[in-house]
């Protein structure tokens, strides 16, 4: 104080000491915002204070050395990286910060490591949502809870706050993120001596004592001196595998041959099934199609059964061919896995090495049986019935077919079905028998009412007499056999010549009429009457008779069908 003050009374003095601090700052040239370095004066117990060569000393936190050895290793004398924030404060303090110096060197660091992917040591410090915090340099990173190992791990516990390598995958430089993966090391690593232990095995090589290190459902992985393969499950063995622990288990030694090297990926697939010779290769010398074999039933699936033809070879019996009166029968209710079965081979693909089996085959075939009984009456009982059919089952053979609503009477009326109910037995002709489905009709039972045509040898262009049964809008329906079951209906315009006699309403039930047989087709069932082509057919006739002598007795048309028509009136009475 008293130097001070003395300063301050000679201000000559004091004004030149300012002058050459200022000058000596000037030519220090501090920058704030950048990494300065600075020299350890003091080490309290809160507080590291350096030198930064400004205008006062600066004071770092000791927090800031504790994220690593760096404490034990400072003291006095040591030169250390800060980090400058604010060369004045508006206390007239220096403002710095070592852990920000450490992060912005470890972020530049980062940088240059990321292009040239270097291993970098780094400290798992505490645990986040999907990952790790690692500590790289000083830098928080982001480790994914899948970069951590080669393999998911339990617990961590043995790698918390203790070095390890890792290598940066991601960087952000908006956000200044980093991501950075112990995994990628690890493979590296592995990869790096992967590579050496290929050389020692290459495609084609038998390997004695391939070692079962695990098994799962499709496939095993071996240890070939030190090199991991895959035993796939479809390299087990020429047949059908179920599972693969059925087979091995884990620390059994296998003989297997190398079959491929992926130089890319270093990836070893190894074969049981290619040291021994594919029965497939003359399997058309052994089996026939269209001949009956013996096997055991090994798997029974939803859509059939496979068949144990002989070690190594596996047939499929599908569900189509378990059953001759059930397509789509349940396997399990035919047949049980190590039952012994007689087959006959249907089909074999030699390059898809699929074999096409039939069990039904070897069974009595009902359908050949019941195509003799076609147009026999048989009974059937009814199982379900639809919009416009009735389904029912033979009694005698468990085969089901249909009964169209047109089969049940000759009248083809959809409102039949209504007549019967489920579970209803009842009489029916078979009329049809393709691809396995049955036709069945009822009304072939009875006479067929067109027989009347046949019987009076009526064919197109004859004329025959009707009674009128029903009166409608747009015609008449006549009956012509005498039982009234052949009904058919004239159309309104064919119910007279002169359409003003065309009339429905002028006719009445009983009324008889006269109509030519314009079409008739059995097979189709189609006829078709016209009064009106009968009337036309009759004024010929009579101009034919009576035209040529009344047109020289100069006779009217209309005198000659009165004359005509009066003298057949007369002949009738």
């Amino acid at each position: 104080m008293a130097i001070e003050q003395e300063i301050k009374e000679n201000s000559s003095v004091y004004k030149e000491f300012k002058n050459l601090l200022d000058k000596d700052f000037k030519d220090r040239k501090l920058k704030e915002n950048e990494i300065i370095k600075a020299t350890v004066t003091e080490i309290t117990k809160n507080f590291i204070v350096v030198d930064c060569k400004a205008k006062m000393e600066g004071m770092i936190p000791i927090e800031e050395f504790k994220n690593d050895d760096e404490l034990a290793k400072l003291k006095v004398g040591s030169q250390i990286d800060v980090y400058l924030e604010r060369i004045e404060s508006f206390k007239g303090e220096i403002i710095i910060s070592r852990d920000k110096a450490r992060k912005m060197k470890a972020w530049k660091k980062m940088e240059k490591v990321f292009e040239t992917q270097e291993e970098m040591t780094g400290y798992i410090t505490g645990k986040v949502k999907g990952g790790f915090i690692a500590t790289v340099e000083g830098l928080p990173c982001f480790m994914p809870s899948s970069q951590i190992d080669v393999r998911p791990l339990k617990k961590i516990d043995h790698l918390m706050n203790t070095p390890v390598k890792v290598i940066a995958t991601r960087i952000d430089k908006s956000r200044g993120n980093v991501c950075v993966s112990r995994r990628a090391v690890l493979e590296k690593s592995k990869n790096a001596e992967l590579t050496e232990a290929l050389k020692n095995i290459k495609e084609g090589d038998i390997i004695e004592d391939a070692i079962v290190k695990a098994t799962t459902d499709w496939g095993i992985f071996l240890d070939i001196n030190g090199v991991d393969a895959l035993l796939h499950v479809s390299d087990l063995s020429h047949g059908r595998v179920k599972k693969p622990s059925d087979l091995v288990t884990i620390g059994q030694k296998l003989k297997v041959k190398i079959i491929k090297i992926d130089e890319k990926t270093n990836r070893v697939s190894a074969s049981v099934k290619a040291l021994t010779e594919d029965p497939y290769e003359n399997i058309d010398k052994k089996y026939k199609v269209g001949e009956f074999y013996e096997g055991i039933v090994t798997k029974i699936m939803d859509y059939g059964c496979f068949v144990k033809i002989e070690e190594g070879i596996e047939g499929l019996i599908h569900n189509s061919e378990l059953d001759w009166t059930n397509r789509n029968i349940k396997p399990s209710k035919v047949l049980s896995v190590s039952q012994s079965i007689k087959f006959k081979i249907v089909n074999i693909d030699k390059e898809t090495k699929r074999i096409s089996l039939s069990y039904k085959a070897n069974q009595e075939n009902p359908w050949d049986k019941l195509k003799s009984k076609i147009g026999e009456e048989v009974k059937i009982k009814v199982l379900n019935i639809t919009e416009k059919a009735i389904f029912g089952e033979l009694l005698d053979f468990k085969l089901s077919g249909m009964l169209h609503y047109k089969e049940i009477s000759y009248d083809e009326n959809i409102e039949d079905l209504k007549k019967f109910k489920k579970n209803d037995v009842i009489n029916v002709k078979i009329l049809e028998i393709k691809d396995e489905k049955i036709r069945f009709s009822k009304r072939a039972l009875d006479k067929d009412p067109l027989n009347w045509f046949t019987e009076n040898r009526k064919r197109v262009g004859d004329i025959i007499t009707t009674r009128i049964h029903e009166v409608l809008k747009t015609g008449v329906k006549v009956s012509i056999d005498k039982d009234k079951k052949l009904i058919v209906t004239i159309r309104k315009a064919d119910l007279a010549k002169d359409s003003a006699d065309a009339r429905p309403e002028v006719f009445s039930p009983g009324n008889v009429l006269d109509a030519k047989i314009t079409e008739l087709d059995l097979k189709q069932r189609k006829i078709k009457l016209s009064v009106k082509a009968a009337q036309i057919d009759e004024e010929k006739s009579l101009i034919a008779k009576f035209g040529e002598g009344a047109t020289k007795s100069g006779a009217t048309l209309k005198g000659i069908f009165e004359k005509a028509i009066g003298k057949k009136g007369k002949k009738e009475k």
